[in-house]
């Protein structure tokens, strides 16, 4: 039989426990649903297997019949059944004995082999870099086995996640009540530093996407540099900021500019009074101080991203994180069908990514042209860029609009309107803030 034959090791696995798995869920939906819980496909070490345990998941979704002559006839008509070793050798794994129910422990060994192989291919491909590297790009080489570690050896966590009885749930969900309502003015996640939409929100929420989308030169990076001025030198919050748009030189000058109240023009072009050196030395200390964390290098793939923010995260507990900006991110690991398709993956795993570490995410993103063929301008969900996952996956969209970017001579000249266009856990509104453009920074009106 074929797949008796002897084949090449490559890294630890174990063909007869595979089996058994395999020989379990052609028996038993029991088997199918304790098995899923712990394995994935590609933790067998035979593609063959691998084939024939989604072919029984796929029948099983379906609710339709499991056995031998079923999975062989599923195979057969994707013209897989050769690849999966034939209707024989599926026929000789439905009718081999096997030990009663100890699938569960078939499975965890499995799996733990599965994450051995990893490990092992990933410790190659490592080394082959190091090899390879120079000093030059040591960094990157650092960053991309990190990243290669991570990914062999947390894939448990892709599998299906623990279920909990609604009664444990609810004691968690009372006790989070009852701190909410003895909470004396405390928000429950990350301030924003504007007091409206801080009492809207209650705070940038842990494990939430937020999308901050607008068009070009409306002051998206400058309002995504407000919130982390407000987490990280007015509350004293680790925060980090991914960006491709701006060098760290250039953030940290417009930094300067909204805490310090110097022109950011002055700045710029060498013209700083004593009365402007006065008013940074008096701020630079706190600055200095705080706990705010800036990469601008060459993160562009997604792969990148999170591998950084992981490690800030593990060093620095770091409680927000701005990307800066979505648009120009790219995947990284795989080739994509279209940009549509590419920024919805990429949007599905930062709510993941959020979710996992237990931090708010804001992604700054840019809207098409919808909104200049419109009579008042103003930005609407349907705007949002390359694709409709963003609003799908976010948990709250905000939509940074200025009438005076339009009309100069705007009466409104001056304002800005936060439009807070989705919002998963409240109503939605429209907030108006005042641009300080000389100080590159929003403020709340009342501040003016």
């Amino acid at each position: 039989m074929s797949q008796d034959e002897a084949e090449p090791v490559h890294g630890p696995h174990d063909v007869a426990a595979e089996r058994a798995l395999l020989r379990a869920m052609l028996n038993s939906t029991d088997a199918i649903a304790d098995i899923v819980e712990v394995l994935r496909s590609d933790d067998f070490y035979r593609p063959a297997h691998a084939l024939i345990y989604d072919t029984i998941l796929s029948l099983y979704a379906n609710d339709e019949a499991i056995n031998a002559v079923s999975v062989a006839a599923h195979l057969a008509k994707h013209e897989d059944l050769d690849r999966a070793g034939g209707a024989d050798y599926i026929a000789f794994l439905a009718t081999s004995p096997s030990r009663s129910r100890g699938w569960v422990k078939d499975a965890s060994r499995v799996q733990a082999l599965a994450l051995l192989r990893r490990t092992r291919s990933a410790a190659i491909h490592i080394e082959n870099l190091v090899n390879e590297g120079s000093a030059e790009n040591a960094d990157r080489i650092i960053e991309v086995a990190q990243a290669e570690i991570f990914a062999a050896t947390t894939r448990r966590r892709d599998v299906v996640p623990p279920l909990y009885a609604l009664g444990e749930i609810l004691e968690g969900t009372l006790d989070q009540l009852e701190a909410a309502g003895s909470r004396t003015g405390d928000l429950v996640g990350v301030p924003t530093g504007f007091t409206d939409l801080d009492a809207l929100t209650q705070g940038l929420h842990p494990g939430h996407l937020v999308v901050l989308a607008a068009r070009p030169a409306m002051g998206k990076s400058t309002l995504a540099l407000d919130f982390l001025r407000a987490a990280s030198l007015q509350h004293n919050l680790p925060a980090a900021l991914f960006t491709l748009e701006s060098s760290r030189d250039e953030i940290a000058t417009r930094l300067l500019s909204a805490e310090a109240r110097v022109a950011l023009f002055r700045m710029r072009s060498g013209s700083m009074t004593d009365e402007d050196w006065t008013r940074l030395a008096r701020r630079m200390p706190d600055i200095a101080a705080a706990p705010l964390y800036i990469q601008d290098g060459a993160y562009s793939t997604l792969m990148d991203l999170r591998a950084q923010c992981r490690r800030l995260h593990s060093q620095q507990d770091i409680r927000l994180v701005v990307i800066d900006a979505l648009h120009l991110l790219t995947y990284g690991t795989r080739p994509f069908a279209s940009r549509y398709e590419e920024i919805s993956e990429i949007a599905r795993c930062l709510k993941l990514f959020a979710k996992e570490l237990g931090i708010p995410i804001v992604a700054i993103s840019q809207l098409n042209r919808g909104p200049e063929q419109r009579t008042d301008k103003k930005p609407m969900l349907s705007d949002l860029r390359d694709s409709g996952a963003l609003e799908d996956n976010a948990d709250t969209v905000i939509l940074l609009h200025r009438e005076d970017a339009y009309e100069k001579e705007s009466p409104r000249a001056g304002e800005a309107d936060l439009i807070v266009a989705k919002h998963r856990n409240g109503p939605t509104a429209t907030i108006t803030v005042a641009f300080q453009g000389h100080y590159s920074r929003f403020v709340d009106m009342a501040q003016t």
